[in-house]
């Protein structure tokens, strides 16, 4: 990272920058300290850079679970001049983000997520247009199927497609990642563009390549440092590639937006851009709601959508095969309560709840694989007094999710691959309160009820077909778990034996 710096400008410059960074981080630091409200403890900051040089930047998550351990389940931090108050642990997530979801509901805009959404869209954006956009979404997604038989059918089409492209590779190893991300891209875009693309689709694997180019950069050290000191984005490679990617994805979108509008018809509504554009036709002339409805709304919306319902079910069932190639002994288990349960007739969701265990072995993949760590930052609608202390309004908080999702004090095992923390002393299945892969509150991913039946269907449609064990000269041992850098957290490049049972 170091060398990006040597492109930088004169001494000089850098010099007055430093100088003035220095001066406002004295003034700021003035200010902080006049008041007499008790404030969330942390550790002591360095001018200018805080708490940076106490965190590990690519694994942010795990720094702060550590520092959590000292200083409690709400404590501060500061990256470079920015406070940020982390939440940690089961307990506090969920009394902030539950009980008090309007205190802690807004969403904190990083220097990069302005970057990618200019504050447009459902995941980057906050006031009447976020409220508006997550609504319309949320209903739209509903009409389309989620959660219905209509949508199921989609999944399990395109679970068959999957299953070719397994087969083809007849038992041999193989590295699974695109071919799982493209089937799960599949149902989303049959949503959003009322279509599948075919697994050869160029446009297709730029946007599946945009999309994990983008989620990979936003986990860099760089990156962070860029959040940190926005000024320093030209110098930095890191930041260059990602505006690169996120205009090259932009443009896939707008190409795509641009085509269902030459055949658009308003009485029929084929997807979710029909739906967008049928919407604001009807309030052109009526109430303030329109505004919200133009193309950078559609465009960033379909871009959160494209990305949230691509990224995370692709790795989790990623992570879910790897699970089984690793513990041969829950493979066996799951299979003969599939055998015995099902047979070899078609997978419905029905059969979920006659799958304890399965329905088990899903959720602690989700909760093990702890895709997005870190949660996406939110921002105080107001001043709050929360366990005792005092935070402004407009204060970044951080969900800690992987403190949530390996707490000690609300899993047996937590660091351990165990469905038996889904399970009773019956075998039946439990819900537990520090389940929370998807967040909570107000800010809780909407598409939840929609990856819930994509990775039911897709995991046991897989299983039904394939016994998966390590590539040849490989045992389970050497199967490495160890997540990939990333804003979200996916297997490391790897190759698996798709082995046909039948």
């Amino acid at each position: 990272m170091f060398e990006e710096f040597l492109q930088a400008p004169a001494l000089a410059s850098w010099l007055g920058l430093l100088a003035g960074l220095l001066a406002v981080y004295l003034l700021y630091s003035s200010w902080t300290f006049q008041d007499n409200q008790k404030h969330p403890p942390g550790p002591r900051r360095l001018p200018l850079l805080g708490n940076l040089h106490q965190l590990d930047l690519e694994k942010v998550d795990k720094s702060l679970l550590k520092l959590s351990k000292r200083y409690g389940p709400v404590f501060t931090v500061y990256f470079g001049l920015k406070k940020v108050v982390v939440l940690a642990g089961s307990k506090a997530v969920r009394q902030a983000l539950i009980n008090h979801a309007e205190e802690f509901g807004e969403r904190e805009i990083s220097p990069l997520f302005h970057d990618f959404a200019k504050g447009h869209g459902i995941v980057f954006s906050n006031g009447d247009g976020w409220k508006e956009m997550r609504r319309f979404t949320l209903t739209t997604l509903k009409d389309f199927g989620m959660g219905k038989r209509l949508i199921e059918e989609k999944i399990s089409e395109e679970c068959h497609n999957l299953m070719e492209e397994f087969e083809k590779h007849k038992g041999k190893a193989f590295d699974n990642t695109m071919i799982m991300t493209y089937a799960a891209s599949n149902i989303i875009s049959a949503i959003i563009f009322g279509k599948r693309f075919d697994f050869k689709d160029p446009v297709l694997r730029d946007m599946v390549e945009n999309d994990k180019e983008i989620i990979r950069l936003a986990g860099t050290a760089s990156i962070v440092i860029y959040n940190t000191f926005p000024m320093l984005g030209p110098w930095l490679k890191n930041w260059r590639d990602f505006m690169k990617n996120t205009e090259d994805y932009k443009q896939h979108f707008l190409q795509l937006v641009n085509k269902l509008r030459e055949t658009f018809n308003p009485d029929i509504c084929r997807c979710f851009i029909d739906a967008f554009c049928t919407r604001k036709l009807s309030l052109e002339d009526s109430d303030a709601q329109g505004v919200h409805y133009h193309d950078d709304n559609l465009v960033g919306s379909v871009m959160d959508l494209f990305g949230a319902g691509t990224d995370t079910t692709s790795n989790t069932l990623r992570w879910s095969l790897l699970l089984m190639a690793k513990y041969p002994q829950i493979q066996d288990r799951v299979q003969e309560e599939l055998s015995r349960v099902v047979g070899d007739r078609q997978i419905t969701m029905e059969d979920r709840r006659n799958l304890p265990y399965i329905d088990a072995v899903i959720h602690e993949t989700q909760r093990f694989a702890n895709i997005v760590p870190t949660s996406v930052t939110h921002s105080t609608s107001r001043d709050v007094t929360f366990q005792g202390y005092f935070i402004e309004k407009g204060t970044t908080v951080l969900p800690l999710l992987t403190s949530v999702l390996y707490d000690e004090s609300e899993w047996e095992t937590p660091n351990t691959f165990n469905p038996s923390h889904f399970l009773d002393k019956e075998g039946k299945f439990i819900k537990r309160d520090a389940f929370l892969p998807f967040s909570a509150g107000r800010r809780a991913c909407l598409g939840e009820g929609l990856a819930r039946m994509e990775l039911f269907l897709f995991f046991t449609h897989l299983l039904q077909r394939f016994r998966f064990t390590p590539a040849p000269g490989m045992s389970e041992d050497q199967l490495d778990l160890t997540p990939a850098v990333g804003f979200t957290l996916s297997p490391l490049p790897h190759q698996l034996c798709a082995v046909s049972r039948h």
